[in-house]
């Protein structure tokens, strides 16, 4: 499974490569902070919105910690999506300021 640390998505975010940000945190989460342009599809209902993802382009998944977002982002890879990748550290890690 492929993984980005918070540096990396900044950057690209600043850069204008804008990935598809998928937070997959359930929506009473949210409210703890959200990366500005991500979509939030929680974690359950994933397989039935896959119709919602994009195939051209890259997807970084997002969760509180990281750990939910690996699960789906190897679900995904499963399924034929191979330019997603799990953000390091999840929104914990943005909002704090710390690599993973």
């Amino acid at each position: 499974m492929k993984s980005i640390p918070v540096s990396e998505l900044r950057r690209r975010l600043r850069d204008g490569t804008s990935p598809f940000l998928l937070d997959v945190r359930e929506p009473g989460e949210l409210a703890d902070g959200i990366i500005a342009g991500s979509v939030n599809v929680p974690m359950r209902e994933v397989k039935d919105r896959l119709s919602e993802l994009p195939t051209d382009r890259d997807i970084v998944v997002i969760c509180h910690i990281g750990a939910r977002s690996a699960y789906v982002t190897q679900q995904l890879n499963a399924l034929g999506y191979d330019r997603v990748v799990n953000l390091d550290g999840g929104m914990d890690a943005w909002i704090g300021g710390t690599e993973c």
